[in-house]
Order: C-alpha cells, then structure tokens, then sequence
C-alpha cells in the first residue's frame, strides 16, 4: 500500500466534568420508604435552607434542577403518606434524594461518525461544517450518545468546536398505540412469541393501547397458572412498547450540549456504536438516519434513529430475520428503488442487506469474507458507504492476531454493490504507539467518515477510550483498490 494517512493532532478525550442527573434508586421499596420516613421527620423550618443550599450548588450545571426534583419525586410518591399535603419544599427535598448526577463520558469517549451538519451558514467558500456522534461511556459502563461540531476546510484542514458549557438529556415519549401486525412481527424476531403471547394478543384488535395489552396480560394470568416463563413473556411485551419513542429536541438545543441517553427497556445497559448517514430521498430531501446497537445486560437490539429537519427524533427498534448483531450500516440513497444496508449477520463476515422499508430487514446476500491476515478473524464495517465515482467506497474493520482491530477499505459496484471491486490487502490505519493504550488495547475503529473536496475525512477511536481524526486522499485510496 502506498496510501499516504495523515493523523491530525486532534484528541477529543473523556472529560468527567460533564454530567447530566438521572433517577437515583438506592434499594427496594422498603428502604425507600425507610428514606422518606427519615426525610418527613425534618422539621420544616430547616427545610428551606437546606433546599436552598443544593440548589445555590446545582442549578449552575442543571438551571432546571427544580423540575428534575419534582419529577423524580413522581416517581416516588406512591410510597408517601398524604403526598399532596406536603409542602412544595419538602416535595423537592424528597425528589432531591433520588436525584444523582452521572458523568456520561467519564470513562471513554469513542466510536465517532460524521456527517455534513444541516447549518452550513457563515462558511468560507470550499468549508463545511460537520456533526460528529460519539458514544460516551461513565459509570458502570452504561454507553450514551453525544456530539460534536466542526469544520472541514478546502484544504482537508479539519477543526472541532469546543462542546457547550452544559449536557442534558432529551425529554423521551413512548408510542402508546401499537398495531397488533407489527407488534407479532417484532415478538417473533425477538424469539419471544410464545403462547402465553399468542394468548394475550388474541384478546387484543388490531390497534391497541399500552392500557388494554394491561388488561389483556391480567385476563390471562386470571384463567391459567402463573410461571416464569409466562412472566418472561409479559416482560417482553411491555418492553417492546417502549421500544420506539420520541425525542423531544428543544428549541434553544445545542447540539453539543444533548446526549441519547438510555431509555428503552432494550437499552437499559446502553446504547453504542452509531452510524450516522445524510440520506436523500427519491424527491431530493434530506433526513439524518443513525443506526446503532441498544443493550438489555443479555441482549442486543438494532435500533434505528430518524431525524427530519424542524420534527422531534424518532428512535425506532429494527426487526425482520436480518435485523439482528451489530454495526448495521445504512446506504445515503435507496438503490434500485430498495433502502439498502451492509452488516455483519454472523459476527464474522459482511452482508449486503435490502428491504421496501427501511425498519424491516428479511433480505440479506453475503458480501465479503475474512481474506487477509490483518482481518482473518472476522471483519465489519466502519460506517455507512461513501459514493464515489468509482463506486461505494466502504470503510471496513478487521480483526486479526492479538485480538487487533484495524481500518481499511472496500470498493462496491456504483449500479451493483453486491459486487467487490477493489480491497485494500493491507490496512490504511493500524494502532501504533499510545493508540493501543486504553480499555480495549489495540483497537483502531469508526463509524463512519465523509468526504470533502476530494479527502476522506476519517474519525477514528482508539482502544475504546478516547478519538482522533485522520485524512486520506480519495483519489489515492481509490487508485490504489482498483490496483
């Protein structure tokens, strides 16, 4: 390989500092009561200064601190004595000691994709600013999704803005009417359609609510024995209706500052890895597509983001036969009139994927194998597509001894990218030096890069704990897999 990489001296690192609050439960019901009970004891004139006190500490980083007490005192209220009778005070007093603050990239900051950013206003002539997506990870190695802004010159200079002062989550709402179609098909893929859920949906018609699936899964336990397994199955259902919600984007939003936090049953243990994607549709708009990977602690789910400008972000849970592992990629345009992805079915080779509908995938051809020492254990993609004249240029990992994770790059037919047309026999970005220090050593990896006059702009993560960027010429990189 005579591909020339340029690693730009960009370290975007883990910074503890930022933190968002989240519902803090310290144990069972009993000792949430044994908390309030202590808590109700407080006499209400020291109520106040020591309300007044966490807010003169806290309401710097979160200014709607006063309304995150309130709602985690919600969530609590069951277990008060006269809940309504209590003072406003004492009411976010309460919601305070189930309030926690949690550093959501305090253990790494990893896994970048980019993106052309929808605002491309107030640039030089040949610049353009980008959105980069990061998966942060803090305590308890719970993975979250954050962002980055920045500019590409044209030159292939490549510049990141410093991220906003605070982070906050976005408030999410979970669909609450399901269609009985769609709701068997996600069971089935799930490997959760069992007769205790056979039973329940025959009582149901063909839309339902979260309320009447209730009702059904209580006329059910009343006419038969209640089992583990019947539970299971329960849970299942529940989960899946909060498996797809809305994001609600605030209109004053920083990007910088707002983090996809877990949400969904399906991503209780976190959410990693997204492929971001400009897509075009067959009318010449535009929509941000992500895909990423929502973890249950024994599970995984492929899920995908949806963002059309000025409308809140849909997350909804992909499913069909091929809907399953990790690092689905979506291609930026349909193809032959089909949504088309490229994933990894097997944890060890590449498939082409296409489908009528971009949230079910039963369709799938292998693509590529493990061909080199560099990837003779399995390989994957790093990120969606990228079209260029010559053909889809699709940035690919592989892993070979020593557990080491690689970069390279494929090329694909333009009219048939089923077809292998060019690959690189040896890998454009290998881990060198204090690259292969970190939680997971030895790793290079990405979500996916752009190009922009004629660069590939490359982020890339090192051994799962902080990123950088590197540049590479197209026309080069081109040259050298068509060789």
């Amino acid at each position: 390989m005579t591909v020339h990489v340029t690693r730009l001296p960009i370290q975007l690192l883990p910074d503890s500092s930022r933190v968002i609050t989240r519902f803090f439960g310290p144990g069972d019901e009993n000792r949430i009561r044994d908390i309030i009970k202590r808590m109700l004891a407080i006499p209400e004139t020291k109520v106040e200064p020591l309300l007044a006190s966490l807010e003169s500490n806290f309401r710097l980083t979160h200014p709607n601190i006063d309304d995150v007490f309130l709602q985690h005192f919600e969530l609590v209220k069951n277990h008060v004595s006269g809940a309504d009778e209590l003072s406003d005070n004492l009411r976010l007093l309460i919601g305070a000691c189930f309030t926690m603050e949690y550093a959501i990239e305090s253990a790494a900051l990893f896994n970048p994709s980019m993106v052309p950013a929808l605002d491309q206003a107030g640039l030089p002539p040949g610049s353009v600013r980008f959105l980069m997506s990061l998966r942060a990870t803090g305590e308890g190695h719970i993975s979250s999704i954050v962002f980055r802004r920045g500019v590409v010159d044209a030159n292939g200079g490549v510049s990141v803005d410093p991220p906003g002062q605070r982070s906050r989550t976005m408030a999410a709402v979970a669909w609450d009417s399901f269609e009985k179609a769609f709701f068997v098909r996600e069971l089935q893929a799930l490997g959760a359609w069992t007769n205790q859920a056979q039973a329940t949906l025959t009582l149901l018609g063909d839309r339902f609510t979260r309320a009447q699936l209730s009702d059904a899964i209580d006329a059910v336990r009343a006419r038969a024995s209640v089992s583990g397994k019947s539970e299971e199955a329960n849970d299942a259902m529940f989960a899946l209706t909060r498996a797809n919600y809305h994001l609600h984007l605030p209109e004053d939003g920083d990007i910088s500052e707002l983090v996809i936090f877990p949400h969904s049953d399906n991503e209780r243990h976190g959410i990693e890895d997204m492929r971001l994607v400009q897509f075009t549709d067959d009318d010449g708009l535009c929509r941000y597509y992500g895909t990423y990977t929502a973890y249950d602690g024994s599970r995984i789910f492929p899920q995908l983001l949806e963002y059309r400008k000025d409308e809140n972000i849909e997350i909804h849970m992909l499913s069909g036969g091929c809907a399953k592992n990790k690092g689905m990629a979506l291609f930026p345009r349909k193809i032959d009139g089909k949504y088309a992805m490229v994933a990894r079915l097997d944890n060890e080779n590449l498939y082409y994927m296409e489908s009528d509908d971009v949230y079910t995938w039963d369709r799938a051809r292998l693509l590529q194998t493990p061909r080199f020492p560099w990837e003779v254990i399995q390989i994957g993609n790093c990120g969606s597509p990228l079209e260029t004249e010559a053909g889809w240029l699709l940035l690919t990992h592989g892993v070979g001894p020593m557990r080491q994770y690689c970069i390279g790059a494929t090329l694909l037919d333009h009219d048939d990218p089923c077809r292998v047309i060019g690959q690189t026999s040896q890998p454009l970005l290998v881990p060198t030096g204090k690259e292969r220090i970190g939680y997971v050593p030895n790793v290079v990896y990405s979500c996916g890069g752009m190009i922009h006059m004629g660069f590939l702009i490359l982020p890339y993560a090192m051994s799962d704990s902080a990123s950088s960027i590197a540049v590479i010429n197209v026309d080069e990189l081109i040259s050298s897999l068509e060789q």
